[in-house]
């Protein structure tokens, strides 16, 4: 085979997306089993609603806490000793939790798992912007956020099938067990562009001229000071972005946290069957992500402007998730598990959202932006679950579901009205 041939050959890109892919179904796996075993665990260590909901949001509170120290850190540890590092963590303090026996100890796990979980998700941006050109950018960022979707409508009811087998510690165990392997894969195959021994100069050149980073805006980073942490905070855009993931979120953490407690303990479904119905919309979001990542990056091709590109999909999603308040007017199943896999497919369509941060962000400190922008969107896994433990506290969840359905109304106003247009920010020093 000829030099000039194998140049052509390489899409190591598409390896790394598949690696990134694959840490994302961990971390959704190790941040949800806690909702699958909610009940048991209710029970087994005879916890209230509102206890219920305070370990649902101290992963929030610990998650949320670190993200800008997570975004700067990903601006300045090579990541792949961060990631191996954090998914380690993260899952020795998941498989700690199945051998608790009282609530502020699992309390400090869930705590330690959102602590270690912090940069994960500036770090997935930060990847794909040193590994994708723009044209591909949102597809990728599609890609890896579907991992928590399909992920989920597989785990689901998997999960209670192992649950049913070995209880909720097992199930608790065996997540972790799986986290810490994963660990080892990803340090062994991943590496940033600039150190990948097998990737071409044709790739190299591919992902740089489509605004990737190279190796030389690599080497002359500079450390980090208080005027590029100002700067995360001071652009009306920025702004605009936050609240939407903020919005954007709130329906993914009732999903990701209450969504099994509402249909076996609300809607009186069996748990075993609870868990297959609880896939449905997970695979509708799935569905609405990738539809999201796909035809936003062809409007781009096809010179669309960036606003319609990249908007539409996130404006048409936050319209549809309003639909889950539908789910109060009925007591029919399909038509609740209708209602709330077209909210969710609506979800999916928005979760594209970290495209306007590789887009929008000063290249400088995107990393620190990820971190703002993933912080005030975490906020939402610490108000969100412990807001709807005090509100179902009676047992009704119908507060809940319109509670949801305004948020996402919030989220729509503020990508319409006050992001304006998807460019990106320029530093004076830059």
């Amino acid at each position: 085979m000829s030099f000039s041939k194998t140049l052509k050959s390489t899409k190591k890109r598409y390896n790394i997306l598949a690696l990134i892919f694959g840490t994302v179904v961990i971390n959704y796996l190790d941040r949800t089993n806690i909702s699958v075993a909610a009940s048991a665990i209710s029970e087994s260590l005879d916890l209230t609603t509102v206890q219920m909901g305070s370990i649902f949001s101290v992963f929030g509170i610990a998650y949320a806490a670190l993200q800008i120290p997570g975004g700067i850190i990903v601006d300045k540890v090579r990541l792949r000793f961060l990631y191996a590092f954090m998914l380690f963590l993260w899952s020795i303090a998941t498989l700690f939790q199945g051998f608790v026996n009282s609530f502020k100890i699992l309390l400090g796990l869930r705590a330690s798992i959102g602590v270690f979980e912090a940069p994960s998700y500036p770090a997935n941006n930060a990847i794909v912007t040193k590994w994708f050109p723009e044209t591909e950018r949102a597809s990728a960022i599609a890609i890896y956020t579907s991992g928590q979707f399909i992920g989920l409508a597989f785990l689901f009811p998997a999960l209670t099938l192992i649950q049913d087998k070995v209880g909720w510690r097992g199930l608790l165990i065996i997540s972790g067990i799986i986290g810490i392997i994963w660990a080892f894969v990803w340090y062994a195959f991943y590496r940033d562009p600039d150190q990948h021994k097998t990737v071409s100069q044709e790739e190299l050149n591919l992902i740089k001229a489509g605004g990737g980073f190279s190796k030389k805006q690599k080497k002359t980073k500079e450390k980090f000071n208080w005027s590029d942490f100002f700067e995360a905070f001071k652009y009306r855009k920025l702004w605009g972005i936050y609240l939407g993931q903020f919005c954007m979120g709130s329906m993914s953490i009732f999903f990701l946290t209450w969504f099994p407690t509402y249909l076996v303990e609300y809607r009186r479904l069996d748990f075993i069957k609870s868990g297959f119905l609880a896939s449905i919309p997970f695979l509708a979001a799935f569905c609405g992500v990738l539809l999201a990542g796909f035809s936003s990056d062809y409007f781009v091709k096809k010179g669309k402007t960036p606003e319609f590109a990249r908007k539409t999909p996130v404006l048409i999603g936050l319209s549809l998730s309003t639909i889950i308040i539908a789910a109060n007017f009925t007591d029919s199943t399909f038509l609740i598990i209708l209602f709330l896999t077209i909210a969710f497919f609506g979800n999916g369509l928005a979760s594209i959202m970290w495209v306007f941060v590789s887009l929008i962000a000063p290249k400088r400190i995107i990393g620190l932006v990820g971190g703002v922008f993933n912080l005030i969107g975490g906020l939402s896994a610490v108000i969100v679950p412990f807001f709807i433990g005090v509100l179902v506290e009676d047992g009704d969840f119908s507060l809940a579901l319109f509670f949801i359905g305004a948020l996402t109304v919030i989220g729509f106003l503020s990508l319409l009205l006050v992001v304006g247009k998807v460019k990106r920010i320029e530093l004076k020093e830059d």
